[in-house]
């Protein structure tokens, strides 16, 4: 696939080379950028925002839990994003999803299943493990009921921007951003803002890792 743009933001630099490697096995022509933090990957998506997929990993500097993934969707909704993580909980990988992630591989499978789960990706399809079934589990998460512009409103709130902050930054008017606000408040059941936000950092929250 000449052409491809692809995005690896991890923040372990072996990890990087590892599976920058593992892509231009397949993708020799593939232009291949690494990110090592969050605001990194900002900064190339919104140089390259043609970029074909990201594959993102879930902890890293600039990240907080799915909070990342939320960003992304909302201020890249055309860029497909894949989480490629050590954390293989069933309920994370399928809330993974449920905010918008084509797929999901966890970073024990091996090359070979990589290079698959790439070509499904690239190819406009999806991935999961094989350890999950598709469907069943959970409902769908009520911040997946929220449009990209909604998602971006919300995390504003989650700052503590008030209205006047969040539609200058959104480049829309004070009404409009109310009408939003009412609008997050309806999708995710709640009463208020400060209801929402607490709901919002709940369901993007990860469990902390295991003592080194």
């Amino acid at each position: 696939m000449p052409g491809l743009r692809i995005v690896i933001a991890d923040d372990h630099p072996l990890f990087r080379d590892a599976l920058r490697l593992t892509v231009e096995r397949d993708y020799p022509d593939a232009a291949i950028a690494e990110a090592q933090s969050f605001d990194t990957l900002r900064a190339r998506l919104e140089a390259q925002p043609d970029t074909d997929l990201v594959l993102l990993d879930l902890r890293m500097p600039g990240m907080q839990g799915l909070s990342g993934l939320l960003f992304m969707r909302a201020a890249f909704p055309a860029v497909p994003v894949a989480i490629i993580s050590a954390e293989d909980q069933h309920s994370i990988v399928r809330r993974a999803i449920e905010l918008g992630a084509v797929g999901y591989i966890a970073k024990s499978t091996g090359a070979d299943g990589i290079r698959k789960a790439l070509a499904a990706l690239l190819s406009g399809g999806f991935w999961m493990p094989d350890s999950i079934a598709p469907g069943g589990g959970a409902p769908p998460s009520r911040l997946a009921r929220l449009t990209p512009q909604q998602i971006r409103v919300l995390m504003m709130l989650s700052e503590g921007a008030p209205n006047k902050k969040i539609a200058h930054a959104l480049s829309v008017s004070e009404a409009t951003v109310k009408a939003h606000v009412s609008a997050i408040l309806e999708k995710l059941e709640v009463e208020n803002r400060t209801q929402a936000v607490v709901l919002a950092r709940e369901i993007a929250a990860l469990p902390e890792p295991p003592p080194a």
